[in-house]
């Protein structure tokens, strides 16, 4: 099996481990924003790409091709955002070096609509992922979740849909558990 040799903490990453069924969970990386000890933790899908854009949410905005992304299954009627232009966004909150969640949506809404923020700076998310006080931890007792280190680029990967495998693969020990089959049971 796996040990997790990195604990949780706001700016990592929690990939699920191969044989995780659950749907809102298989195959997928989640950047923890938030994690402590009284509160739980709260993270974001990185890998559940969907196929609109944010001036199809907010009609008034012009086309903007920034990623939106399912964020997890909690809270699907919010949206949220990560980006890595806190001198341009003010209120974000610093999760790793260089990488800031939310901040000023109006400061948002008024740099897309005058072109002054770049797609490639910015990702959105509708809805999160939660876990109470004690829950993320035990899931990672169970082997639910692989703790990997802090990499900004990842919040801004080109290829969703490969981002689990990549992952796995640049870990030193899990590079085995990236071809590990969606169904065993085929094999």
């Amino acid at each position: 099996m796996f040990e997790n040799i990195y604990l949780p903490t706001k700016g990592r990453f929690l990939v699920s481990a191969p044989f995780l069924d659950d749907p809102n969970f298989q195959r997928t990386v989640v950047i923890l924003v938030e994690h402590t000890e009284s509160a739980g933790s709260m993270g974001f899908v990185l890998n559940k790409k969907l196929n609109i854009g944010i001036h199809q949410i907010f009609k008034m905005l012009p086309p903007f091709e920034a990623p939106i992304y399912l964020g997890g299954p909690v809270g699907e009627n919010t949206l949220h955002f990560i980006h890595k232009v806190p001198e341009r966004i003010n209120g974000g909150i610093e999760i790793a070096n260089g990488l800031f969640w939310g901040g000023d949506f109006e400061e948002i809404k008024s740099m897309i609509t005058l072109n002054l923020l770049k797609p490639e700076d910015i990702v959105f998310f509708i809805g999160y992922s939660g876990w109470h006080s004690g829950q993320l931890e035990s899931e990672i007792e169970h082997k639910s979740w692989i703790v990997a280190p802090e990499n900004p680029a990842l919040v801004f990967h080109s290829t969703p849909q490969s981002l689990w495998r990549e992952v796995l693969k640049s870990m030193d020990g899990y590079k085995h558990l990236s071809n590990y089959p969606l169904d065993p049971t085929l094999n």
